[in-house]
């Protein structure tokens, strides 16, 4: 069955870098558009980045445009968020998501916090 694991989360203070992972499996996971979502306490989850499945193309989200970057490796079935110059505002928890023969699939999080 199709599913997503994300893992790379953690504890890191202001300024510093984490790169998160998602591994994929239970799909062609070449086909398909992936992305990450945040979602911070007390807030609604959010669209931070996203990558096609053809020409690799990239969104972002305005508040992490210039600091984060998403990526994909075919060949591993994962795709990558690197963050870098994180802000406490970034803290929160990362999901995965992609959308598969008309459903969508998500992971089950991993935490970041951005704290001194």
């Amino acid at each position: 069955q199709v599913q997503v694991v994300e893992s790379g989360g953690g504890l890191v203070q202001p300024g510093g870098s984490l790169r998160l992972s998602c591994a994929a499996s239970g799909f062609t996971f070449s086909f398909y558009a992936m992305s990450w979502y945040r979602q911070a306490p007390g807030k609604e989850r959010e669209l931070v980045a996203a990558v096609t499945s053809t020409d690799g193309s990239t969104m972002y989200a305005d508040s992490v445009k210039g600091r984060f970057t998403i990526s994909r490796d075919n060949a591993k079935n994962t795709v990558y968020l690197q963050m870098n110059s994180l802000k406490p505002e970034d803290t929160g928890v990362y999901y995965c998501k992609t959308n598969v023969w008309g459903r969508t699939y998500w992971g089950q999080g991993t935490q970041v916090t951005v704290s001194s």
